[in-house]
């Protein structure tokens, strides 16, 4: 019987414990005894960092509390047959194991979504069966210890050369300064003041994506499903919000049809209501999209961070906004992560960064955490005189992609009434792009020299 190998080994045997215990799960095994004896063997190795022998054994079973007779009279007789057999081979064992666990998590990856299917009360969520299936099927001994530095030198060569897949924009600064778009497994935010532009950006951005052939998930937090995709309407039939309300019926299924054919990309938008919404409901929605739509979205925008919720953090306990906001921030990243995404969000300015022209990664509201946890992080700004020029700044704040020195402020062209960004002339940047922009600010007053006074 495999479970009685398992065990013994595990007790006996110091290189094959050590190669197989952090990969095994008691739920694995299915008989009462035996996962008594494996959680007995377990602790004795996790606390004193050594096999345990037959009488540690036998002292920790009589400490088991609620543990009935019948079940000490049988891991009792488990750890009695603890005997080694010298002829096994541990690779074949350490194999044999490895299929054990992986037989035993489908088992019971099988058993606990036929659970929830037969949920009368509907108390567990059946959106959460494809995670459970999948973490099932992905389990395996993972055989790497980490990287040599001069036996993986081919590999690492490979990987300097290798060719990032990213989601390109539509916007040749930022293609630039992010070496060619975002890629996967990374959080993205934008910074800004109220009415600023943050949705805007994100909706240029997420249009951009659909035109370009790309499948984008859109979740709103702020604004209802209906207004999100009116911007990006505007933005792609290339008319103003007032000539859309105008535009009838047959010409706007026309036009939608047309644009239809002209990208392979999807656009789904999904509303949830402001700060009761977190990772776990993202994850949920991700599994059915996939399977109720045949749904798999190259890039994921939230709109936005700061009033979603957190999974680990319960609404009104005593964190402050520095841990809850970063506890956000790190479990988005986890979601971009588990699902080899890029996904962008934004975040707003403090009071005084809605009125610096030079705003910073201190002007972050709430949590500075978000700045630590973000993969890349820029600021809009808005002033009177930009606005006369329908232009929007943008200035780098973090960026794990390239130079954030190289490129560190730019503009770039806004059209509010077609919610859209686009290129400007390359002169429109000359003087600004690698300048200090300093205003009437504390900011400015540190900087206050000869050289600088044409900034003042």
């Amino acid at each position: 019987m495999i479970e009685d190998l398992v065990l013994t080994n595990l007790a006996i045997n110091e290189g094959y414990s050590r190669r197989v215990l952090p990969f095994l799960d008691p739920e694995y095994f299915h008989a009462k005894s035996y996962k008594i004896a494996f959680k007995i063997i377990k602790s004795h190795i996790d606390k004193y960092n050594e096999l345990p022998s037959r009488s540690s054994l036998l002292v920790d079973l009589q400490n088991v509390e609620s543990i009935s007779e019948q079940d000490y009279k049988e891991t009792e007789k488990l750890f009695d047959g603890l005997v080694k057999d010298e002829d096994v081979d541990e690779d074949w064992l350490v194999d044999t194991t490895e299929k054990f666990c992986q037989d035993k998590a489908i088992y019971n990856a099988l058993m606990k979504s036929i659970e929830i299917v037969d949920d009368k009360a509907g108390q567990l969520s059946k959106g959460s069966i494809p995670k459970i299936l999948t973490d099932a099927l992905s389990v395996s001994f993972d055989g790497s210890v980490g990287h040599d530095f001069f036996d993986d030198y081919e590999k690492r060569f490979d990987f300097y050369h290798r060719t990032e897949e990213r989601i390109p924009f539509d916007l040749e600064y930022l293609n630039l300064i992010t070496n060619g778009g975002f890629p996967k497994k990374t959080l993205n935010i934008f910074l800004a003041g109220t009415n600023v532009g943050k949705s805007l950006a994100m909706c240029h951005c997420a249009a951009s994506n659909l035109a370009d052939g790309k499948n984008v998930l859109y979740i709103t937090l702020e604004m209802a499903e209906e207004r999100i995709s009116e911007r990006i309407d505007v933005n792609l039939l290339d008319i103003s919000m007032e000539d859309l309300q105008d535009l009838k019926k047959e010409t706007y299924f026309s036009r939608m049809e047309s644009l239809r054919k002209k990208t392979s990309g999807r656009l789904v938008v999904k509303e949830y209501p402001t700060s009761t919404a977190n990772a776990n409901h993202f994850r949920v929605l991700l599994n059915e999209l996939k399977i109720k739509k045949s749904f798999i979205p190259d890039i994921v925008y939230i709109d936005y961070l700061n009033i979603c919720s957190s999974a680990r953090v319960k609404p009104g306990s005593n964190m402050n906004s520095y841990g809850y906001i970063k506890s956000i921030a790190e479990e988005l990243r986890g979601l971009a992560v588990e699902f080899a995404i890029p996904v962008v969000s934004a975040t707003q300015t403090t009071r005084s960064g809605y009125t610096s022209t030079d705003v910073g990664l201190e002007d972050t509201s709430e949590s500075f955490g978000l700045p630590a946890t973000a993969d890349f992080m820029v600021a809009l700004i808005r002033t009177d005189e930009l606005d006369e020029l329908g232009q929007l700044m943008v200035k780098q704040l973090k960026n794990r992609y390239g130079d954030p020195s190289k490129y560190k402020r730019f503009v770039v062209g806004v059209d509010m009434y077609k919610m859209r960004l686009y290129d400007v002339e390359n002169t429109a940047n000359d003087d600004i792009i690698d300048s200090p922009v300093f205003d009437k600010t504390n900011t400015a007053e540190k900087f206050n020299m000869d050289k600088f006074k044409d900034f003042m």
